[in-house]
């Protein structure tokens, strides 16, 4: 496969590469609008707590997964209209993008490595606090907001060895809801599906990004080398000549040596009507030049012309 074919193929490949990284970006940011607008998020964010330990995760995930949105498809648009363009710039550009968009997600997968299971315990540790302030105290506002999170999760009370409220928990869930699951295991459930998802939109978003990173950077090279070139992108006009650059108009000067076929190519461009003589001369001039005797007058029957009179003298004075 020769240099052009290859160049060919990356550039596809660059094209397809960046409409699969736009429909990722499309995913990520349906994920993080369900994230944060959603209703099983967005009733543990709004408890009424003086400290939420959910509220701050939420505001940095939320943060981070529109940084990573953004940078996705910011790149996959200035590497498509590189690679449609063949521009140095854009190229350039597209691949900055991607470098930090996977930063990002390497960024990402080292801290759910690190701490698997913050945010579970943010989300918990929320319900504890709402759960145990509901049990508690008398105000009707804390039991209507613990109220929400078991309807919203499906859920009632938790059933935890270390719970200081036993004697009140058998007042919270009665009738159907006592069938429920335990609050503790609905909400695990969920962010078990929920971390599933983002995990693979990060698998994928990665093995997208190196191979728009390893894409983008041979295209630029070849883009820089000039040997990509279906087409440049730029044209410039540069004027005809025959055999070499004019440094004069082709009608008025001689030509030296060249084939006739250009000076009727000209006449043809030109008009064969006004300057078909002029044309005709130079085409005259090109052939061999011919002997002396053609440029002086003609004779005849080997007479000469005459030669031109001479003045009468006149006699000198005595």
């Amino acid at each position: 496969m020769g240099p052009w074919s290859r160049v060919r193929v990356a550039k596809c490949q660059m094209l397809v590469t960046c409409f699969f990284i736009l429909l990722l970006g499309l995913s990520v940011a349906t994920m993080v609008t369900l994230t944060y607008f959603g209703a099983h998020f967005a009733v543990i964010r709004r408890a009424s707590l003086e400290k939420n330990p959910y509220q701050a995760v939420h505001q940095w995930a939320f943060s981070a997964g529109l940084s990573l949105v953004g940078l996705l498809t910011l790149g996959a648009v200035l590497s498509a209209a590189a690679t449609v363009r063949e521009a140095q710039g854009l190229m350039a550009g597209g691949f900055l993008c991607f470098s930090l968009a996977f930063c990002a997600q390497v960024q990402v997968v080292f801290w759910r490595l690190h701490s698997p299971t913050q945010v579970e315990d943010a989300m918990l540790d929320t319900y504890d606090l709402v759960y145990e302030q509901a049990m508690k105290g008398t105000s009707h506002v804390q039991r209507q907001e613990l109220a929400a999170i078991q309807d919203m999760f499906l859920c009632c009370g938790k059933r935890s060895p270390f719970s200081r409220l036993g004697s009140t928990e058998a007042d919270l869930c009665q009738g159907q809801e006592a069938a429920r699951e335990d609050c503790l295991q609905g909400i695990r459930s969920f962010l078990r599906i929920h971390q599933q998802v983002a995990s693979s939109l990060t698998s994928i978003g990665l093995a997208l990004t190196v191979s728009a990173l390893l894409l983008s950077s041979f295209l630029w090279f070849a883009i820089r080398s000039g040997c990509s070139l279906d087409r440049k992108g730029k044209y410039t006009l540069a004027p005809r000549a025959c055999g070499r650059q004019p440094q004069e108009p082709s009608l008025f000067r001689r030509s030296q040596g060249g084939p006739t076929h250009c000076l009727r190519s000209e006449a043809d461009a030109i008009g064969p009507r006004r300057y078909s003589g002029s044309l005709r001369w130079l085409q005259d001039n090109d052939a061999a030049p011919g002997p002396l005797s053609r440029h002086l007058p003609a004779h005849r029957e080997g007479v000469w012309p005459h030669p031109p009179p001479t003045p009468a003298k006149r006699d000198s004075p005595k």
